[in-house]
């Protein structure tokens, strides 16, 4: 069976800022059936609003942001948050990204900021990992 994930928004914006490194080789694969995403309302929300900010340094067109979000949310397992047990990070966002991962019952946060997410492994049962670590978990590199 295929993992399920959450993508940390740093992630996404990594991907699209260049087509070198891991993180944009993880967006390649999205879709493929390697593994799942899964997205929330509150989440894609918080991808617009940083993708869509002038200082990203993104180098492609709104227009291709806009494509890249409707795929990921046409693929994506979709889900709604029912419960909040907040706060158990420091960072709202990331309790953010922390609650979809349990309520869709994912393996993995792939994420560039593992240190925010310490805690986790312990208390629930999914990993907190790189670009690099995931695709390595997956057989993508080696």
């Amino acid at each position: 069976m295929a993992p399920e994930i959450v993508i940390d928004t740093n992630v996404l914006v990594a991907g699209l800022r260049s087509t070198h490194g891991y993180a944009y080789r993880l967006l390649q694969l999205v879709g493929t059936g390697r593994f799942g995403i899964n997205l929330s309302v509150p989440l894609v929300l918080e991808y617009e609003d940083v993708l869509y900010h002038p200082g990203t340094g993104i180098p492609v067109s709104r227009e291709a942001i806009d494509a890249v979000l409707n795929y990921h949310c046409s693929i994506a397992h979709q889900q709604r948050i029912f419960f909040l047990w907040r706060p158990f990070l420091r960072d709202s966002k990331d309790d953010m990204v922390l609650e979809l991962a349990v309520n869709a019952s994912c393996d993995f946060i792939v994420t560039y900021n593992k240190d925010d997410f310490k805690g986790v492994e312990t208390q629930f049962e999914l990993s907190v990992v790189s670009p690099r670590e995931f695709l390595f978990e997956i057989g993508s590199i080696e």
